[in-house]
């Protein structure tokens, strides 16, 4: 006799890590995950050698320093952060706060792969968007999607995996459609590495709209992916209710700390970034030379739509040593890494444009 447990969990996949590299007799390369490639800077390491003599104690559960940090280049009071481990954690937190049982949440999709986990988790129900043919949000058909039961629509911008934006004024005209007492959330994990001039700027329309939550994380631009440290901008009534459902001690205090440097060492961390922006136009360029016509990308990351030829497309990576998100039967996340990976990348990216356009030999 087993345990019972949730019916509704039966339609639910476990959340899929980044695979890691395969084996392979030279360099092999992990650009599955959007990680940064670059290792945390020299004095956020430093600092967080200091802390280690500290984890034998429970960190300051409410992250006052970090959260007056964040507050004060945020231009928001400290009431208005929220913190947790990778804004996976604060979305996860934000849905339970806004909806239970038989709620909605309407997001685009493909998106963020764990939305459904999230709302599911929450016992809410999932309206997935299909993304437009430009692989964008159509945030004409998300708003009319909402309906009486609905609680909390998501934005992903940049989108994950796809790279694309919405530009500030469809949203704008979204946030103006819906009711006021309805969650928006504007996923910007991506956020450091969006250079279109049309993208809105969340923390530039959060005191317009009282409805209307930012999530942040310091995975990707600030390198701490393995520290796990994200967090909410959000109205303080909401931000209160979103802490009594937040994980209690999520935040680490060698997280805290590497947080509170990474601040400290903004203009360093925003040179590495604007070199992973460049490094992905050359990417880009080069992709559209070999015939792949691609949306641009604003996040560390560009998407093949390989379609049926995912698979085939997943052997040529791993022949060259590198692994991709692979989304079966609609495309591959391709991670903007090291420099070094970028030679077999372009030349996987070739044979695969090959093999689409000419066919049948899987590609070599």
């Amino acid at each position: 006799m087993t345990v019972r447990c949730r019916v509704d969990l039966g339609r639910l996949a476990p959340y899929r890590p980044g695979p890691p590299a395969p084996p392979h007799a030279g360099p092999a390369f992990k650009l599955s995950s959007n990680e940064n490639p670059y290792p945390p800077l020299p004095s956020v390491q430093e600092a967080i050698a200091a802390a280690l003599g500290k984890v034998n104690r429970y960190p300051d559960m409410a992250a006052s320093e970090l959260t007056a940090a964040l507050a004060g280049c945020s231009g928001v009071t400290p009431d208005e952060i929220v913190l947790g481990a990778g804004s996976v954690e604060v979305a996860s937190a934000v849905i339970r706060a806004v909806a239970g049982a038989g709620d909605e949440v309407v997001y685009a999709w493909r998106s963020f792969e764990a939305y459904p986990q999230l709302v599911i988790g929450a016992g809410a129900v999932p309206v997935e968007i299909p993304l437009t043919a430009g692989l964008a949000h159509d945030l004409d058909a998300m708003a009319s999607a909402v309906g009486p039961r609905t609680r909390c629509v998501i934005v992903c911008n940049p989108n994950n995996p796809t790279g694309t934006v919405v530009t500030e004024t469809a949203l704008e005209r979204l946030l103006d459609q819906l009711p006021p007492d309805l969650a928006v959330v504007l996923d910007e994990a991506y956020c450091q590495f969006d250079v279109d001039p049309a993208s809105p700027r969340g923390l530039a329309l959060f005191g317009h709209h009282p409805n209307l939550v930012l999530l942040r994380t310091f995975s990707k631009a600030y390198g701490l992916a393995g520290l796990r440290v994200g967090y909410a901008v959000a109205p303080a009534v909401l931000a209160a209710e979103i802490r009594k459902v937040a994980l209690p001690f999520g935040v680490t205090d060698l997280a805290q700390t590497a947080a509170l440097a990474s601040l400290a060492a903004e203009g360093e961390l925003t040179d590495r970034v604007a070199v992973l922006t460049e490094r992905r136009s050359r990417v880009e360029a080069a992709l559209a030379r070999q015939g792949w016509r691609l949306p641009a990308s604003q996040g560390n990351f560009v998407w093949l739509p390989t379609g049926q030829a995912t698979a085939a497309a997943q052997s040529a990576l791993a022949q060259r040593g590198l692994v991709g998100r692979v989304f079966d039967g609609e495309g591959i996340r391709l991670t903007v890494g090291e420099e070094d990976s970028l030679p077999p990348l372009l030349d996987a990216a070739g044979a695969i444009w090959e093999f689409i356009e000419n066919g049948p030999a899987r590609p070599a």
